[in-house]
């Protein structure tokens, strides 16, 4: 794993090219960031920057109600609604001794589901309808467009990866369909300058999934840490996205692509406010190294695993009060 002391930028502004140079750069561009650094700012994503703008009024509309009403809706067995500040814990980091919770709290969708719905009827892990808060107008309509415009972003960006990967671009595309998607409204508060070093926003950890596509606002706060230990601040870059990966295409690019170690520590003395869109396999899907990544002198390191079992695994190990049964 070679170093990396920035964050590389990609240009998506040719991710609908069929074939051509514009596609090439896109994939040659994946495959250096992802290969390295493991996170890089996108940037011509063609999401519309008012659509941002008025998710970001709406999570900071729902996050100034009241905590009883917030609670009202509290995270269920679908992992959809309020996680209340003080109740998620990274149990499972290997990169520092988290005793503390995280000090954010959050409001989660994933795909709306009802019951004729066939992940419904087929019983598919998390499948089913969100939650969503009373007297917001409006919340529930620009989440769910958003939710939509990043789930179009997210099958695109896959064709890329797979291209990158060198692998069938149709059947790395069936992986996910439907995909499991979560979007986060994330509230950081400002921590005191006096807080202890094990305090964080959100305790170092890397991502268990496939990709991650962050909208932040400029108070900064995001880290992530290189090869030699340091970590690298992760600043504000107008109409931009944060995308990293995950564990999921670690495994399944056998160790090419990085799932980078991240933090978050909100020193600004203001509130912070992200909203993290996950795009992941269907429920169902295997996940394993692709054929095209193993080679006698990079042998198959991961056995496969069925993405649901491992997700459950996850969810039930980092939130202190919401372990999820069936």
């Amino acid at each position: 794993m070679l170093s990396f002391d920035r964050i590389p930028i990609i240009d998506m502004a040719e991710i609908d090219q069929i074939d051509g140079p514009g596609i090439e750069s896109i994939v040659r561009q994946l495959r250096k960031a992802y290969g390295t650094a493991g996170f890089a700012y996108i940037v011509n994503h063609g999401v519309d920057p008012l659509l941002i703008e008025y998710l970001f009024q709406k999570s900071v509309e729902f996050h100034s109600l009241p905590e009883e009403a917030k609670m009202k809706i509290e995270l269920n067995e679908l992992h959809r609604g309020f996680i209340p500040i003080n109740t998620s814990t990274d149990k499972n980091s290997q990169l520092a001794v988290v005793t503390k919770p995280n000090q954010s709290e959050s409001f989660i969708m994933m795909r709306e589901a009802d019951r004729n719905d066939p992940a419904v009827q087929m019983g598919d892990f998390l499948a089913g309808p969100n939650q969503w808060p009373e007297g917001l107008p409006g919340f529930r309509e620009t989440l769910t467009f958003y939710f939509e415009a990043l789930t179009h972003l997210g099958h695109k960006i896959c064709r890329a990866i797979a291209l990158a990967l060198r692998t069938d671009v149709e059947s790395f595309a069936a992986k996910f369909e439907p995909p499991t998607t979560f979007l986060r409204l994330l509230h950081y508060p400002p921590q005191s300058p006096d807080s202890p070093g094990d305090l964080y926003g959100s305790a170092p950890h890397r991502d268990f999934g496939c990709i991650t596509i962050l909208a932040q606002d400029e108070t900064g706060g995001l880290q992530l840490r290189n090869s030699q230990g340091n970590w690298i601040n992760a600043p504000f870059i107008k109409d931009s996205f944060v995308m990293n990966f995950g564990d999921m295409l670690h495994r399944w690019s056998n160790g090419l692509f990085i799932s980078t170690p991240h933090r978050v520590i909100n020193s600004s003395g203001k509130e912070r406010y992200s909203c993290p869109f996950f795009f992941e396999p269907n429920i169902n899907a295997k996940v394993s190294p692709l054929p095209c990544c193993i080679t006698p002198e990079k042998p198959q390191q991961f056995e496969s695993i069925v993405y649901g079992e491992f997700l459950r695994t996850e969810l039930q190990s980092g939130y202190n009060r919401h372990a999820l049964t069936d």
